[in-house]
């Protein structure tokens, strides 16, 4: 209790010793846990920035604006512009690097303030290339200087009776489903968001992921769910999936396969170490 204590006291020196901040909030668990520490503590100073478009799971921008009115924030809602950014759009390994270059670039524009994301310290552990983009825009990441992790963010969630929101899986955005190589398609987006959101309605499973594959869609499901899938549940889900595929002029074999994360990202052998 002493060391969460005292975590959560760093993260607010963090944040009061950054003046006006601009927290980049995405309705994760991660940034959202933010914005609401930042706003009570700091009030006005801190302005929130939300970014909507095909890739962002319509649930997380539900979530941000019912929070919004809820706690009083000031907050923009804005298109960040990545969709028009061939280089995003090509979906290369460092897409994410396109992304967040796109979205600190737009927030920068709008606002002196020091721009905050919800990074946390196990995000450190990965290949992150959105990490080099917040660098070269001066993005701070109060979790990180106050040494919390993913488990300790969850915490601070219950801390501040943020109800489900502390127990929300990780919801990365939707072009992250979209195989490496494949070009970034706003209708595919669309498609895959609405499959995942069939198979979490017909599926008791924490994680479902609809990747889009050269050959074809598979389902991933979390292990216990996947066993647990009958012959024939998973038979008519296939019909469902391809009949709501066809209509979207994507004809493509359905599959089911155990949840891997990061599973439709390809990094090339001999990148970034």
């Amino acid at each position: 209790m002493a060391e969460s204590q005292a975590r959560r006291a760093a993260l607010e020196d963090a944040l009061i010793s950054l003046g006006d901040v601009a927290v980049a909030v995405s309705g994760g668990v991660d940034s959202t846990t933010l914005a609401v520490l930042a706003h009570r503590r700091l009030g006005s100073r801190a302005r929130m920035i939300h970014a909507v478009s095909p890739a962002v799971p319509p649930d997380g921008t539900a979530r941000v604006r019912a929070l919004a009115a809820a706690e009083g924030w000031r907050l923009d809602v804005i298109d960040a512009g990545e969709f028009a950014d061939p280089r995003y759009r090509a979906n290369p390994s460092d897409r994410c690097f396109y992304c967040k270059t796109n979205l600190y670039g737009a927030i920068a524009a709008r606002t002196r303030a020091t721009i905050v994301s919800g990074t946390n310290r196990d995000d450190l552990d990965d290949w992150r290339p959105g990490l080099k983009a917040a660098a070269e825009h001066g993005v701070r990441h109060p979790y990180v200087e106050a040494g919390i992790d993913k488990a300790g963010v969850r915490d601070l969630a219950r801390e501040l009776r943020l109800g489900d929101v502390a127990e929300l899986p990780a919801s990365p955005c939707l072009s992250s489903r979209v195989e490496t190589g494949l070009m970034i398609d706003p209708v595919e987006l669309g498609l895959i968001n609405e499959i995942e959101t069939l198979v979490g309605a017909a599926v008791t499973t924490r994680t479902v992921r609809c990747r889009m594959r050269r050959d074809g869609l598979v389902i991933e499901l979390d292990g216990a769910a996947l066993a647990g899938l009958t012959p024939d549940a998973r038979a008519a889900l296939a019909v469902e999936i391809t009949r709501r595929a066809r209509a979207a002029g994507r004809d493509r074999p359905v599959s089911f396969a155990a949840y891997r994360m990061g599973s439709a990202f390809l990094r090339p052998a001999a990148s970034h170490g």
